[in-house]
């Protein structure tokens, strides 16, 4: 077994025991730490040391690609959702011949 796939194992095990929750309140206890150690200010440096790696790898569109992709998406989703909300109209005569519940 490789470090990366028991590394897998230990994290899924550690989801299943303690749900997403944990995950969340340990990374707001780490972000806070880190806020207070190197002030609020650090994570937006690191940002942008971040987004020049991404662009210098993938090219300058790179962002430009991948915010149509997730607008797709997300106008794609609300079609569906949109499809789904429609109401289906019975007949009179449907109606009549469902029996009432009860």
């Amino acid at each position: 077994m490789t470090v990366a796939e028991a590394g897998r194992m230990g994290g899924r095990l550690v989801s299943e025991k303690y749900g997403p929750e944990f995950y969340e309140k340990i990374g707001k206890k780490g972000g806070s730490s880190t806020a207070t150690k190197y002030g609020p200010e650090f994570f937006g440096r690191i940002g942008k040391k971040g987004g020049r790696a991404v662009t210098a790898k993938y090219g300058a569109g790179h962002f430009e690609r991948i915010g149509r992709k997730g607008g797709q998406k997300v106008a794609d989703l609300i079609e569906r959702a949109k499809t789904l909300e429609t109401p289906t109209h019975t007949t009179t005569e449907e109606r009549k011949e469902t029996p009432a519940a009860g």
